[in-house]
């Protein structure tokens, strides 16, 4: 089997134990001992490699099929026999402005847990090395680790939010700077902005009602005493989501208030186009006049007649140029 299998081990009094090579003897003895539980955890496994892992776990099919096809939204479902979580960690690239996400799967049953990563985004490595330091948090058998990875994967929104916010503000400051030359592809920026804001909405906010549910009573499997620490997860999600909506509705303003100075800046380019086709008229109207050439025209043989109009054009173009200048169309 390839590295499918990315860690896996035996927890006894929130403590590692073992790393077990017989999963339904390891499973057998954590529900005999009772204080101790199994966590594997896998990474895009096949369907055949699943089942080899999990076919003494009791793992519903429709979950089983869920977590191998990796295009799921953030949910909850109760299954008999366990829990299925699915979370969507996001990473985001600052230099390349690059937003990704991925899924995650926990399975939590009677002295199990079990985790499924699709994705690179990968907040389990330290998960499982910050629980294995906190044993008290640990003895809450799978429940534990439910709430860690959960945690670990929205406090990382945290994050990805205040890296969307910087950039969002520099966005804002180039598209409301007095001197900036905004170029055809800021609003191409905007709108690419908007898709990413879109992609990590879809991640946040559809987990609140599972970490809603997980803060409340009823549930199979869930240690009464991790309600707590699944709060504090919903009220940092509470905080995600509040950023999330601020970016889209500063979002949605930036592209306004850019498509409105496009519009300025469109009116004042057709001011000044027409000031200079009036001050164009003029001596084109004039020349067109004395091009006629009919003998009794004004001033026609007279001998300063070409440079008194060659003045006249110059006296009006120069007067409507003051004008326009006044009026700020220049």
């Amino acid at each position: 089997m390839r590295e499918v299998i990315v860690d896996c081990a035996l927890y006894r009094h929130g403590h590692r134990a073992e790393r077990p090579q017989d999963f339904p003897a390891a499973l057998r003895r954590a529900r005999a001992a009772g204080d101790a539980f199994l966590w594997i955890g896998l990474y895009e496994p096949t369907a055949d490699e699943f089942d080899r892992v999990t076919r003494d776990f009791g793992l519903h099919p429709l979950a089983v099929e869920d977590s191998l096809h990796a295009h799921q939204r953030p949910k909850l479902e109760v299954y008999p026999g366990s829990l299925f979580l699915v979370l969507k960690p996001v990473a985001y690239d600052e230099d390349r402005q690059e937003l990704s996400t991925g899924e995650l799967m926990v399975f939590v049953g009677d002295a199990f847990v079990l985790t499924v990563r699709h994705g690179e985004a990968n907040p389990l490595g330290s998960v499982r090395r910050r629980l294995e330091e906190d044993p008290d948090v640990l003895r809450h058998g799978p429940t534990a680790v439910m709430y860690a990875v959960g945690d670990a994967v929205v406090d990382h929104y945290l994050a990805v939010a205040a890296a969307l916010h910087a950039d969002l503000d520099e966005l804002e400051a180039a598209v409301f700077a007095r001197e900036s030359r905004l170029g055809r592809g800021t609003a191409g920026r905007i709108y690419d902005f908007k898709r990413r804001a879109l992609e990590f909405r879809r991640a946040t906010v559809p987990l609140t009602d599972p970490v809603t549910r997980l803060t409340g009573a009823g549930l199979p499997f869930v240690h009464r005493d991790s309600r707590l620490f699944f709060r504090d997860v919903a009220d940092h999600l509470s905080r995600v989501n509040e950023q999330v909506e601020s970016i889209d509705r500063l979002l949605s303003d930036i592209l306004s208030a850019y498509l409105a100075q496009m519009g300025v800046r469109q009116n004042d380019d057709m001011r000044k186009i027409s000031a200079w086709a009036a001050m164009f008229a003029v001596p084109t109207a004039v020349a067109g006049v004395y091009g006629m050439n009919f003998d009794h025209m004004p001033e026609l043989h007279w001998a300063w007649g070409y440079p008194a109009t060659l003045l006249l054009m110059v006296t009006v173009c120069v007067v409507l140029f003051r004008v326009f200048k006044r009026r700020d169309w220049f």
